[in-house]
C-alpha cells in the first residue's frame, strides 16, 4: 500500500484510513510525522515525505505528533509484503530482544546474519532493528502516559528505559518538552485503571470478530489457568520467571481493553507483544478477505465472518503441549487430557493473584514436566513418552521454535511420536505462519466438501500467503452445527 508520492498525498488530504499505519506523513517545515488521518491542517505537497514505518520517520530525525498520536495507529508489520522473517523479527524486538542483547544475537535466533537482517530492515521497514527498538520504547511510554497514572520511574522501567533520567533525555530531544508537560496537556480519558490492575488500549485495525475469538478461548480453556469473566477473557501467565494475570475484552470500535495484574512492570512490553500476538491484533482482514474471498466458495463464510482472527497459543511450549494432548481425539477429549495435566503439574499461582482473579495455576516449565511421571494421564504410554520428549527438547534448548520456519519443522519433526499434522498445527497456532495449511486435516476437507465441488490441496494455492486464514474460515464454519475441531 506505500506507493508513489501523489497517491500517499490523496490518501492524507482525504484522510482516508485504509492508510493508517501503513504511511507516515513527514512534515519538512515542522520536524513533526503524523497519521494520515490527522486533523491537522494539509502540508503542502512539497514540504511532505512518506516513510512506511514510524521507525522510519523518527530515525529520519522527525518527532510524533501530539495531535493524532502515531504510537496509536494500527500496527501492520506482518502486512507490507515483506517476509515471514521480518514479522518474526518484530515481534521479538516487540517482546526485548534488544534490550538485552545486539543485533547478531537477533539475527542468530532467525537465522540469518545481521547484514543480512540490516538490510531487510531497511529494504521492507525502513528502518534498522535498532531504530524500531527506540522507536517501540519511546512510542510505549507514551502510552502509558496517556492511559496510566504510574509513575515516571515506573513508565521508564515499563518502557525498557535503564535510568529515569535516560528517558527524560530521550523524551525531551524527541518532543521538546518533558514527559511530565506531555501528562498534563495531553491527558485522555483512562481505560477503567485500579489500583491494582493496569488497563491500556490495545488497538487494531478494524474489523474484528470477538465473538469468534470467545468461542474459540471458551472451547478450549484449561480450567485454573483460563476462564471467562462475562464477555473478558483471563488467564494467567509466567513471563522470564514472574507471575501475572491478565484480562482481554472487548473495548471500543478499533481496541480491545487489556487489564494487567503483575508487579513487575520490567516485562510490560513482553505482555503487550504476547497479547497482540496471541489475539493476531496486527492482521488487516480487509486485505486477508478480499484476496481469500476471490474463492466463491469461501466468500460466503468471509462475509459472514468479518474480522475473524487467527489465535495463538500464549507461548510456544504451552502450545506444542496442546498439539500433542490433541492428536487423534476430539476437542472436549482433548481439553480433558489438559485438565488432568494441569491438576496434577500446574505451578500454583500467588495467592494474592489467585484471589483477585479467580485462577490458580501458570502452566508447567518444560524441565518440571521432562521429570514427571505422567501414568495418570488417560492416554496411550506411546504419547505419554511423546510429551516427555518434548519436554525435553525444550529442556534442552530454549531455542527450539527460533530460526527459519523449515528449521523448527525439522526440530519438531525429529521428537518421538511428533508427526506431520502436530507440525502443521504448531505451525498454526504456535508459529504464526500465515501461510500453513493442513491440508491433511480431515475436518478441514468436510469443512470444503460442504461448500461444493473442488480440490482443498490445490484451490488453496489461490490463497497464499494467507492460506491460514482459509483455513480458519472453514474451521469456524463447522463449528455452527458441529462440535468445533481440534484447531
Amino acid at each position: 500500500m506505500f506507493q508513489d508520492h501523489a497517491s500517499c498525498y490523496r490518501a492524507i488530504a482525504a484522510k482516508d484510513r485504509r492508510f493508517d499505519g501503513y504511511v507516515f506523513t513527514a512534515v519538512k517545515t515542522t520536524g513533526i510525522y503524523c497519521r494520515p488521518i490527522c486533523p491537522a491542517r494539509l502540508p503542502k505537497s512539497e514540504n511532505v515525505h512518506f516513510y512506511p514505518s514510524a521507525a522510519a520517520a523518527q530515525e529520519a530525525g522527525f518527532r510524533p505528533c501530539l495531535r493524532c498520536r502515531p504510537e496509536t495507529a494500527p500496527d501492520t508489520p506482518a502486512w507490507r509484503g515483506t517476509s515471514a522473517t521480518i514479522g518474526r523479527a518484530l515481534r521479538l524486538i516487540d517482546e526485548g530482544a534488544l534490550d538485552h542483547g545486539g543485533v547478531e544475537r537477533l539475527a542468530m535466533r532467525l537465522g540469518l546474519g545481521d547484514r543480512q537482517l540490516r538490510r531487510l530492515f531497511l529494504k521492507h521497514v525502513g528502518a534498522t532493528p535498532v531504530g524500531v527498538a527506540q522507536a517501540r520504547r519511546i512510542n510505549l511510554a507514551k502510552q502509558l502516559l496517556h492511559e496510566t497514572s504510574l509513575p515516571m520511574a515506573q513508565i521508564a522501567l515499563a518502557a525498557g528505559f535503564n535510568s529515569i533520567r535516560r528517558f527524560n533525555e530521550v523524551f525531551q530531544s524527541l518532543f521538546g518538552r518533558p514527559p511530565s508537560d506531555v501528562r498534563r496537556s495531553h491527558m485522555e480519558d483512562r481505560p477503567g485503571s485500579s489500583h491494582d490492575e493496569m488497563v491500556l488500549k490495545l488497538r487494531f485495525r478494524a474489523p474484528y470478530d470477538w465473538t469468534s475469538a470467545a468461542q474459540f478461548l471458551r472451547q478450549r480453556q484449561y480450567l485454573g489457568l483460563e476462564r471467562f469473566d462475562g464477555a473478558d477473557y483471563c488467564r494467567s501467565f509466567c513471563v522470564k520467571g514472574k507471575f501475572g494475570t491478565l484480562r482481554v475484552g472487548p473495548g471500543g470500535p478499533d481496541w480491545l481493553k487489556v487489564g494487567i495484574r503483575c508487579d513487575h512492570l520490567d516485562i510490560l512490553s513482553s505482555l503487550i507483544a504476547k497479547v497482540r500476538a496471541s489475539f493476531d491484533l496486527d492482521c488487516d482482514p480487509m486485505v486477508i478477505g478480499e484476496h481469500v474471498g476471490d474463492d466463491q466458495k469461501l466468500a460466503p463464510l468471509i462475509n459472514r465472518y468479518p474480522g475473524l482472527r487467527l489465535l495463538s497459543s500464549w507461548s510456544g511450549f504451552e502450545g506444542v503441549v496442546r498439539a500433542v494432548l490433541g492428536q487423534q481425539v476430539t476437542l472436549a477429549a482433548g481439553i480433558k487430557l489438559g485438565n488432568q495435566f494441569l491438576e496434577a503439574l500446574g505451578v500454583p499461582l500467588p495467592e494474592d493473584l489467585a484471589q483477585s482473579s479467580g485462577l490458580k495455576v501458570v502452566f508447567p516449565t518444560p524441565a518440571s514436566v521432562a521429570r514427571a511421571d505422567l501414568s495418570f494421564m488417560r492416554m496411550p504410554v506411546s504419547r505419554q513418552q511423546t510429551l516427555k520428549h518434548v519436554a525435553q527438547a525444550f529442556a534442552d534448548n530454549d531455542g527450539l521454535l527460533e530460526g527459519s520456519l523449515e528449521a523448527v519443522r525439522a526440530r519438531l519433526l525429529a521428537i518421538p511420536g511428533v508427526g506431520p499434522w502436530t507440525v502443521d498445527y504448531v505451525a498454526l497456532r504456535v508459529l504464526r505462519d500465515t501461510d500453513a495449511f493442513p491440508c491433511g486435516d480431515v475436518a478441514l476437507q468436510r469443512a470444503y466438501r460442504q461448500l461444493g465441488d473442488g480440490d482443498l490441496v490445490s484451490d488453496s494455492q489461490a490463497w497464499r500467503p494467507w492460506r491460514a486464514y482459509g483455513a480458519q474460515f472453514l474451521y469456524q464454519s463447522l463449528c455452527e452445527d458441529h462440535e468445533p475441531t481440534r484447531p
